[in-house]
């Protein structure tokens, strides 16, 4: 069994500040760029224990049609993994303000 580099904890909290340049007018949703190799990942099960959810939710969310939850890659047949960046922008996506739900 091949071990997964160690991401120290606080490398795993931290977002480096995605670079933004200017879209072009017919971009509709631009995507931000960020280092992904080294901005830190998550395995299934770590997300799976960060979002209180159980891993097989975060399969069942990966092979819906379409593809459901955050953004992931899969490196081997069995090995999905989540980028850090990418996982928190899609909480930020979900995340819903009652005081601006009106």
């Amino acid at each position: 069994m091949h071990a997964r580099p160690h991401v120290p904890a606080a490398s795993r909290l931290s977002v480096p500040t995605p670079a933004v340049a200017a879209a072009p007018a017919y971009e509709a949703d631009p995507v931000p760029e960020f280092d992904l190799l080294h901005s830190g990942w998550y395995s299934t099960e770590e997300l799976a224990t960060l979002l209180n959810v159980d891993p097989s939710t975060l399969r069942r969310w990966r092979t819906a049609t379409p593809p459901q939850g955050p953004p992931f890659v899969q490196i081997a047949p069995r090995l999905y993994l989540y980028s850090i960046p990418d996982t928190q922008l899609w909480l930020t996506q979900k995340r819903t303000d009652p005081s601006e739900a009106a």
